[in-house]
């Protein structure tokens, strides 16, 4: 089996969409990822414990792809060994009233991990840059001062909030949330395949909307906004991963390893050691209870 490294992931200079792989295997079997993939989950639960008593950096997990791409069964499977306590998931759906009388970054700004613990964002603050690009008639909901109509919404006003949320990321970074980016990158092919699967089993019908057909047909201009995104905001303290999703198993395996390789540079966490008073009283407190 293949070793996933981040750094066959990681995007580190422009990237072509069109020209990476969407399906890679490892080289193994289900069982081979599905083994891989629960001893990797334990190693980053055992690393959260460890970052929970720390209390010095919270990890924030950005999750993006297309429909069908598998973020939510990726989330179940690489999270299952975690305390609760640990871990916070949030799925952004459409800004609710009171989240569009704030700045578009507001509702993910109060949804940031708290030290100590890991948040996973399922969609994300990218969702800016993405389908309000693709529809931006969706943008006239935010009343931004100077933008009366979608004409006024031109490249330069794209640029400007590329510039947000570079800025925003990286004032999270330097305040001790380490950030990682994750783009389930899905084949045309595979997602229709995905879709069938939702209308064929009938446990997984719910999952399927009108609508998904509605975005499909824009399938090409999702993937240029995805690419000019993941370039324009792929930094060293915020990088993009992208990660071949056409098999769920090995994405969930790519994902999990990366987190797990990256988290174990930062040697500084580590369990706090008792204050010298306590220490020296151990003994003394355990007579103390052994005498009840």
């Amino acid at each position: 089996m293949k070793n996933p490294l981040a750094s066959e992931f990681k995007v580190t200079e422009p990237i072509s969409l069109s020209g990476l792989e969407t399906n890679d295997d490892l080289e193994a079997s289900p069982k081979r990822l599905r083994k891989t993939l629960e001893s990797v989950r334990v190693e980053l639960g055992e690393f959260q414990d460890v970052m929970y008593a720390h209390a010095k950096y919270s990890v924030l997990i950005c999750l993006q792809g297309m429909d069908t791409s598998g973020k939510d069964s990726l989330i179940r499977e690489v999270f299952k060994d975690f305390n609760a306590r640990g871990v916070v998931v949030h799925s952004f759906k459409v800004p609710t009233a009171l989240e569009l009388k704030h700045d578009y970054l507001w509702r993910h700004y109060i949804a940031l991990p708290a030290k100590g613990k890991f948040g996973v964002f399922n969609r994300t603050h990218y969702e800016n840059v993405l389908v309000t690009r693709v529809h931006p008639e969706y943008i006239m909901g935010e009343h931004i001062p100077g933008i009366n109509s979608t004409e006024d919404i031109d490249e330069k006003f794209w640029k400007k909030r590329f510039e947000q949320i570079n800025n925003f990321e990286r004032h999270i970074a330097e305040n001790g949330t380490l950030i990682f980016k994750f783009f389930l990158h899905l084949s045309k092919e595979e997602q229709r395949q995905r879709l069938l699967r939702r209308l064929a089993l009938k446990k997984k019908n719910w999952k399927f909307s009108p609508g998904d057909l509605k975005e499909r047909a824009l399938w090409d201009q999702y993937q240029f906004c995805y690419e000019e995104a993941i370039n324009k905001t792929s930094k060293p303290h915020a990088p993009w991963y992208v990660v071949p999703a056409d098999n769920k198993k090995a994405a969930r395996v790519i994902v999990a390893s990366i987190l797990l390789e990256e988290l174990k540079k930062y040697k500084d966490i580590k369990e706090p050691e008792l204050d010298e008073k306590i220490l020296a009283n151990l003994e003394d407190y355990k007579k103390q209870l052994e005498a009840e």
